[in-house]
Protein backbone atom coordinates (compact mmCIF):
# COMPACT_ATOMS: atom_id res chain seq x y z
CA UNK A 1 0.00 0.00 0.00
CA UNK A 2 1.24 3.83 -0.70
CA UNK A 3 0.53 7.29 -0.89
CA UNK A 4 2.11 9.32 -3.42
CA UNK A 5 2.20 13.10 -4.34
CA UNK A 6 3.85 15.56 -6.34
CA UNK A 7 4.13 19.00 -5.59
CA UNK A 8 6.63 22.32 -5.01
CA UNK A 9 8.59 24.61 -3.04
CA UNK A 10 9.64 27.74 -3.36
CA UNK A 11 13.01 26.85 -2.10
CA UNK A 12 16.13 26.13 -4.21
CA UNK A 13 16.58 22.29 -4.61
CA UNK A 14 19.96 22.68 -2.62
CA UNK A 15 18.30 23.76 0.85
CA UNK A 16 15.43 21.60 0.40
CA UNK A 17 17.26 18.23 0.08
CA UNK A 18 19.49 19.50 2.79
CA UNK A 19 16.68 20.00 5.17
CA UNK A 20 14.33 16.71 3.71
CA UNK A 21 17.10 14.67 4.07
CA UNK A 22 18.07 15.15 7.51
CA UNK A 23 15.21 13.05 8.99
CA UNK A 24 15.34 14.70 12.55
CA UNK A 25 13.64 17.48 10.85
CA UNK A 26 10.33 15.39 10.50
CA UNK A 27 8.92 16.66 14.34
CA UNK A 28 9.11 19.69 11.62
CA UNK A 29 7.63 18.70 9.08
CA UNK A 30 5.65 14.90 9.35
CA UNK A 31 2.67 15.90 11.44
CA UNK A 32 2.08 12.16 12.61
CA UNK A 33 6.03 12.54 14.11
CA UNK A 34 6.75 12.96 17.44
CA UNK A 35 10.23 12.40 18.03
CA UNK A 36 13.33 11.54 15.74
CA UNK A 37 16.74 10.79 17.03
CA UNK A 38 19.84 9.88 14.70
CA UNK A 39 21.39 7.02 16.20
CA UNK A 40 24.37 6.98 14.15
CA UNK A 41 25.66 7.88 10.41
CA UNK A 42 26.30 11.12 9.22
CA UNK A 43 23.28 11.81 7.15
CA UNK A 44 24.29 9.96 4.30
CA UNK A 45 23.83 6.15 3.39
CA UNK A 46 22.77 4.00 6.40
CA UNK A 47 22.64 6.18 8.71
CA UNK A 48 20.01 5.59 11.53
CA UNK A 49 16.92 7.21 12.99
CA UNK A 50 14.91 6.05 15.92
CA UNK A 51 11.42 7.55 14.96
CA UNK A 52 8.24 7.83 17.25
CA UNK A 53 5.19 8.63 15.91
CA UNK A 54 1.41 8.94 16.75
CA UNK A 55 -1.05 7.44 14.00
CA UNK A 56 -4.56 6.86 14.42
CA UNK A 57 -4.57 7.20 18.11
CA UNK A 58 -1.53 4.64 18.58
CA UNK A 59 2.23 5.59 19.69
CA UNK A 60 4.52 3.48 17.67
CA UNK A 61 8.28 3.61 17.32
CA UNK A 62 10.43 2.41 13.99
CA UNK A 63 13.92 2.31 13.32
CA UNK A 64 14.65 3.93 10.44
CA UNK A 65 17.47 3.67 7.84
CA UNK A 66 18.85 5.75 4.82
CA UNK A 67 18.75 3.60 1.74
CA UNK A 68 19.18 6.17 -1.08
CA UNK A 69 21.25 9.60 -1.00
CA UNK A 70 21.81 10.99 -4.01
CA UNK A 71 22.51 14.36 -3.27
CA UNK A 72 20.45 16.74 -4.47
CA UNK A 73 17.99 14.95 -6.30
CA UNK A 74 16.82 11.78 -4.96
CA UNK A 75 16.37 10.50 -0.63
CA UNK A 76 15.18 7.00 0.60
CA UNK A 77 14.63 5.87 4.20
CA UNK A 78 13.45 2.42 5.65
CA UNK A 79 11.43 2.01 9.26
CA UNK A 80 11.02 -0.87 10.49
CA UNK A 81 9.14 -2.23 13.59
CA UNK A 82 7.34 -5.85 14.57
CA UNK A 83 3.99 -4.73 12.34
CA UNK A 84 5.54 -2.55 9.53
CA UNK A 85 7.63 -1.87 7.09
CA UNK A 86 7.80 1.83 6.05
CA UNK A 87 9.45 3.07 3.38
CA UNK A 88 9.84 6.99 2.50
CA UNK A 89 10.80 8.29 -0.94
CA UNK A 90 11.54 11.69 -2.36
CA UNK A 91 13.13 12.72 -5.64
CA UNK A 92 13.93 16.35 -6.40
CA UNK A 93 14.06 18.16 -9.66
CA UNK A 94 14.46 21.98 -9.50
CA UNK A 95 12.20 23.69 -11.46
CA UNK A 96 13.80 27.34 -11.92
CA UNK A 97 14.03 29.01 -8.62
CA UNK A 98 11.57 26.35 -6.94
CA UNK A 99 11.64 22.82 -6.58
CA UNK A 100 9.87 20.01 -7.44
CA UNK A 101 9.42 17.07 -5.19
CA UNK A 102 7.82 13.47 -5.48
CA UNK A 103 6.84 11.97 -2.50
CA UNK A 104 5.86 8.32 -2.17
CA UNK A 105 5.59 6.32 1.02
CA UNK A 106 4.97 2.88 0.98
CA UNK A 107 3.38 0.77 3.54
CA UNK A 108 3.98 -3.26 3.87
CA UNK A 109 2.16 -4.51 7.51
CA UNK A 110 2.76 -7.42 9.38
CA UNK A 111 0.69 -9.82 10.97
CA UNK A 112 -3.12 -9.56 11.76
CA UNK A 113 -2.96 -5.88 10.74
CA UNK A 114 -1.68 -6.69 6.90
CA UNK A 115 -5.82 -8.17 6.26
CA UNK A 116 -7.34 -5.19 7.73
CA UNK A 117 -4.83 -2.29 6.66
CA UNK A 118 -6.63 -1.89 2.98
CA UNK A 119 -9.88 -1.26 4.87
CA UNK A 120 -8.64 0.50 7.68
CA UNK A 121 -5.57 2.40 7.14
CA UNK A 122 -5.33 3.54 3.46
CA UNK A 123 -7.86 6.48 3.81
CA UNK A 124 -5.99 7.60 6.90
CA UNK A 125 -2.40 7.54 4.94
CA UNK A 126 -3.95 9.65 2.21
CA UNK A 127 -4.87 12.11 4.30
CA UNK A 128 -1.59 12.34 6.37
CA UNK A 129 0.23 12.32 3.07
CA UNK A 130 -2.19 15.66 2.38
CA UNK A 131 -1.28 16.91 5.65
CA UNK A 132 2.35 16.16 5.25
CA UNK A 133 2.61 18.06 2.08
CA UNK A 134 0.57 21.19 3.44
CA UNK A 135 3.53 21.04 6.48
CA UNK A 136 6.60 20.86 4.36
CA UNK A 137 4.98 23.44 2.14
CA UNK A 138 4.71 25.66 4.98
CA UNK A 139 7.73 24.78 6.73
CA UNK A 140 9.89 25.61 3.77
CA UNK A 141 8.34 28.56 2.27
CA UNK A 142 8.63 29.92 5.58
CA UNK A 143 12.80 29.42 5.15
Amino acid sequence: MHVERTFVVSTPIEETFAYLSDFENTEEWDPGTISTRRTSGDGELGTTYENTSEFMGRKTQLMYETIGHDDPTFFSCRGRNKTATATDTMTFTRDGSWTQIHYRADFEFHGLVRFVAPLVVKPKLDSLADETIEQIQKVLDAR
